[in-house]
């Protein structure tokens, strides 16, 4: 393909990754809606990453021990476009089941969330196959050595998705106006506001998923593209993944049942649910390191999973995930969540209620844009000079659409404005201090994020809020730099050690969960430690791995 070309089959293959933002940011639209819908509790509400997130693990196993029962690569078979058209139709799919599936549900009828859950798991097995083939066409389009910038630019896109997903989102299920929290509480509790516009939205959703099939499967401009490498069997590997889903579906299993119609929520009933929750949490990290050590020991029938950086990466790409989802995800009850009596919540302003918090969710995955939209600077080969400029002017353009988009519902104040522009000015010394090394930029931004986490958690009012909401800007620019340094040096294991790291994007689905019973059993602002451990372990990342790629002499 000649440049022009490329440029066009890029255009036209960034549109899925609008959809992957705008469907997973508009959950943290959705969690606290359905937590005030259905009567349940914090870890409930979390299932709704548990499903979507849970959904790109089992897609990408099942993909992969299929394509061990036939010893061929089914997506490389397919072809990179036509595996995007499959997982767009499977996406479909799952959105059109979701007005049968909740008909007629009125509030408080836990089970019909279950049914929600299961659309969002069928949406999410084909946002798996799209994920799993979008990736690696987006880096073959073009010289591999600008393929983390294309992903950047790719992910710039998908996070203007995820910023105008929540105000979206917001406007359709609780329309301009702005009610009380007492006066939206009794619209739900009196069936005012139902389900009916969210079965609505994702029809539309479900029309723009055909509508992009459509537009990929005619395309001229997109070549079918697939890999040249074969497919290489790990039959132990695959089998650790299988035992790891069976504990994790064990530990949730249990957990369901304990949420029986006439069960009572002790305090040692909640304490026994966490210890499950963790242990669930801690069988992935110890899979992901009993397989490395017996690789290291003996490779045969491990394949990509010898290698120590991939190993390192798939937890990294875990608790990366897992990080930018779970802030996002509980940020929703933070800010509802009241102390009893004073009108004001965990960090000491002004309750929100869920009409209220598009808005905020749509500025914490914003920060993620303005990241990713100064990542994909690079891309368009600026000068030097004029690079140094863009870093600086890039995000605070950013920063300006996002207003632009909020406005439609809410005007930030000058104080709340003044706040994020301090921390996205914190963002651009990190780039100007990592000067686009991906080491470098992991070590810096990680430790931003511990660092942003711990004042959100001894601070208060809004130096609290913007500290956790800073979590989206120093997320922003991980997944290229983690993704690039995990696939360095794999030669012909590149294939199956991406199909690996896209599985652990199963991080969304097990720590939000995690955090969402933690505020369960202690409260939700002290459930934010669990994100200080995220980030202190892609800073641990960032500093091991550059050790192992020097030792292998791996350009990175």
């Amino acid at each position: 393909m000649n440049t022009k070309n490329n440029k066009s089959a890029l255009a036209t293959l960034v549109t899925v990754f609008f959809f992957w933002g705008f469907i997973a940011a508009s959950n943290g639209v959705f969690i606290p809606f359905c937590k005030t819908y259905f009567n349940i509790d914090q870890f409930q509400s979390q299932l709704v990453d548990f499903a979507f997130y849970g959904a790109y693990y089992i897609g990408a196993l099942l993909l992969f021990i299929m394509s061990s029962a036939v010893k061929r690569d089914i997506l490389n078979n397919w072809g990179y476009k036509n595996g995007i058209v499959y997982g767009l139709l499977l996406s479909a799919i799952g959105a059109f089941v979701m007005f049968p599936a909740t008909s007629g549900a009125e509030q408080g009828q836990t089970t019909v969330f279950y049914f929600v859950l299961v659309v969002l798991f069928i949406v999410g097995l084909g946002f798996s196959l799209q994920q799993t083939a979008a990736n690696p066409f987006t880096i073959a389009l073009g010289d591999p050595k600008t393929g983390s910038h294309r992903l950047n630019l790719a992910g710039g896109v998908n996070s203007f998705g995820t910023t105008i997903g929540p105000v979206v989102v917001s406007l359709v299920i609780f329309g301009s106006a702005s009610w009380s929290t007492n006066e939206l509480a009794n619209m739900i509790a009196n069936n005012e506001i139902t389900l009916i516009t969210v079965q609505w939205l994702y029809v539309g959703v479900g029309l723009l998923f055909l509508g992009a099939a459509a537009l990929f499967y005619f395309s001229k401009k997109l070549p079918a593209l697939k890999s040249d490498t074969a497919f290489e069997p790990a039959k132990k590997a695959q089998n650790l993944l299988i035992v790891l889903t069976l504990i994790i579906i064990g530990c949730f299993g249990y957990i369901f049942s304990t949420y029986s119609d006439d069960a009572i929520a002790t305090e040692d009933l909640e304490q026994t649910r966490l210890i499950v929750l963790f242990i669930a949490l801690f069988a992935v990290i110890v899979s992901v390191f009993v397989a490395n050590s017996s690789a290291t020991k003996k490779p045969d029938g491990w394949g990509a999973m010898k290698y120590p950086q991939l190993v390192l990466g798939m937890l990294a790409i875990f608790t990366y995930v897992g990080v930018e989802v779970t802030i996002g995800s509980n940020l929703g009850e933070l800010l509802k969540k009241g102390v009893e009596g004073s009108g004001l919540n965990a960090l000491g302003l002004p309750v929100l209620n869920d009409s209220e918090l598009g808005s905020y969710i749509s500025l914490y995955w914003g920060g993620l844009m303005i990241g990713r939209w100064v990542g994909s600077i690079t891309v368009f080969n600026p000068s030097k000079g004029l690079k140094k400029a863009l870093l600086i002017i890039v995000p605070y353009i950013a920063f300006g659409v996002i207003i632009l988009v909020n406005s439609i519902k809410y005007s930030f104040t000058s104080n709340e404005i003044l706040f994020f522009s301090i921390c996205i000015a914190v963002q651009i010394i990190g780039f100007f201090i990592a000067k686009d090394n991906p080491v470098a930029t992991l070590k810096v931004f990680s430790l931003l994020g511990v660092l942003g986490m711990l004042i959100g958690l001894f601070s208060s009012g809004n130096i609290a809020l913007f500290a956790f909401l800073s979590g989206g800007l120093f997320c922003s620019i991980m997944w290229p730099c983690i993704f690039t340094l995990s696939i360095a040096g794999l030669g012909k294991y590149t294939s199956q050690g991406s199909a690996f790291l896209i599985m652990m994007i199963l991080g969304g689905a097990i720590i939000p969960p995690v955090q969402g019973k933690l505020a369960d059993v202690f409260d939700i602002q002290s459930s934010y430690w669990i994100a200080v451990a995220c980030f202190a372990y892609l800073l641990l990342y960032a500093y091991r791995t550059k050790t192992v790629l020097d030792k292998q002499n791996v350009t990175y």
